[in-house]
C-alpha cells in the first residue's frame, strides 16, 4: 500500500515599501539586502509586493526579477557584469535636496487639500496647499522602463500606490479596478511629490505620490489571505535621536505621526489574523538621515548605516523590529 503524503499548505507573504525620498530607498536596499540574509528569503518571491513613491521604485525592480545584490552594487555605483545595466544617477536625477521655484504661487489642489481635510488627513492636506511641482520625473521612468519595457511587472501581484491630484483618492494600480498604465507610468506618479515634481497624467487623469495617502499603504494588505507581511517603513522610527538642527526636529516630529498610522495600519493586518513585522529606521540610521530625506549628498552613508543596523535589528526583534 502507497503511504499517503502529508501537503503542507506553503506560506504566503507579503512585502510593503514604503515613502521615503532619496536617503529612504537607499536604506530600503540596505534593509532588503540584510533581510535576506538575516531570514533566507528572496524578496522576489513575496507572492504580494505594495510600493509607494520610493518604495514603488524597488517594488518594481523586484517585480521585474531585480535581486537585492544588484540593487546594492547600483547604489555603491560597483555594478557587476551579472547587474542589469540601469542607467541613473542616484545623487543628481532627483534635482538636489530642494524642489524648485512654482511656476506660479498658490494653491497646487483645493481638491486634494478639501478631502484630505475631511479625512483628518493632515498631511494630505498640506500636500494639497503645496504650489503644483516642475521637476520631471522621466529618469526613474526610463530605467523602471528598462527592465520592463512598455509592460507591467512580471510579478503577478506587484501593486504600485498613487493619488488623484484633483480627487484626493487613493489608486493602486496592478489591481484591476485601477486605469491600465505602464510600470513605468505607475511609478513615476507613485513618485511625484506634490510641490517637487509635476502630477504625472494616466488615462486622463493627474497622479501624485502615494505617500500623500499614507507612507506605507499597509493597510492594503488586509484580509489578503496573507500569513506574514513584512514592512520596511523609512518615515516611521521606534527608537530616536536627539538632533540639534531645527529642521531634524521638525522632521522627527512628522515622523512621530507617520509611525502611528503605520502601527495603526499593522494593527488592522494583525486583527485579521496576519503577522506582521516592521522594520524602520533606528537612532543611528535617523543620524545618517538628517533632516532631509531629499539629501543626495548622505545617500551612500545611509546605505552603509542601513546594512549595518537592520542586519542588528533582524537579529534582536527586541530593537527596531517588532514581529507580530
Amino acid at each position: 500500500m502507497r503511504s499517503r503524503k502529508r501537503w503542507k499548505r506553503q506560506r504566503r507573504h507579503g512585502l510593503v515599501l514604503g515613502a521615503g525620498g532619496v536617503l529612504g530607498a537607499a536604506w530600503m536596499v540596505g534593509a532588503l539586502r540584510a533581510l535576506e540574509e538575516a531570514w533566507g528569503w528572496d524578496p522576489r518571491t513575496a507572492d504580494v509586493i505594495v510600493g509607494t513613491s520610493a518604495g514603488s521604485v524597488l517594488a518594481a525592480l523586484l517585480g521585474a526579477g531585480i535581486g537585492t545584490v544588484s540593487m546594492v552594487n547600483h547604489q555603491r555605483g560597483t555594478v557587476d557584469l551579472d547587474d542589469p545595466p540601469l542607467e541613473y544617477d542616484h545623487d543628481g536625477a532627483t534635482g538636489g535636496p530642494m524642489p524648485p521655484r512654482p511656476r506660479r504661487v498658490g494653491i497646487g489642489s483645493k481638491g486634494l487639500f478639501v478631502r484630505s481635510a475631511r479625512r483628518r488627513n493632515a498631511m494630505g492636506a498640506m500636500y494639497g496647499l503645496l504650489p503644483e511641482g516642475r521637476r520631471s520625473l522621466w529618469t526613474i521612468g526610463s530605467v523602471i522602463d528598462t527592465v520592463s519595457p512598455g509592460s507591467w511587472a512580471g510579478h503577478p501581484n506587484c501593486w504600485v500606490v498613487a493619488v488623484d491630484y484633483d480627487e484626493g483618492d487613493r489608486v493602486v494600480f496592478g489591481r484591476p479596478e485601477a486605469p491600465p498604465t505602464v510600470l513605468a507610468n505607475a511609478v513615476m506618479a507613485s513618485c511625484a511629490i506634490p510641490g517637487w515634481f509635476a502630477p504625472v497624467q494616466i488615462d486622463g487623469r493627474r497622479y501624485v505620490d502615494g505617500g500623500v495617502h499614507s507612507v506605507t499603504s499597509l493597510d492594503l494588505l488586509a484580509g489578503q489571505d496573507l500569513d506574514e507581511v513584512t514592512v520596511l517603513a523609512p518615515m516611521a522610527s521606534f527608537a530616536y535621536d536627539s538632533p540639534r538642527s531645527l529642521w531634524s526636529r521638525l522632521e522627527r516630529t512628522v515622523r512621530r505621526v507617520t509611525t502611528r498610522r503605520v502601527l495603526s495600519e499593522a494593527d488592522a493586518v494583525r486583527d485579521g489574523g496576519t503577522a506582521v513585522n516592521l522594520l524602520a529606521p533606528g537612532a543611528e540610521d535617523l543620524t545618517a538621515f538628517g533632516g532631509n530625506v531629499m539629501d543626495p549628498a548622505r545617500r551612500a552613508h545611509v546605505l552603509e548605516t542601513s546594512l549595518r543596523t537592520s542586519a542588528a535589528a533582524l537579529a534582536d526583534s527586541r530593537r527596531e523590529v517588532l514581529r507580530g
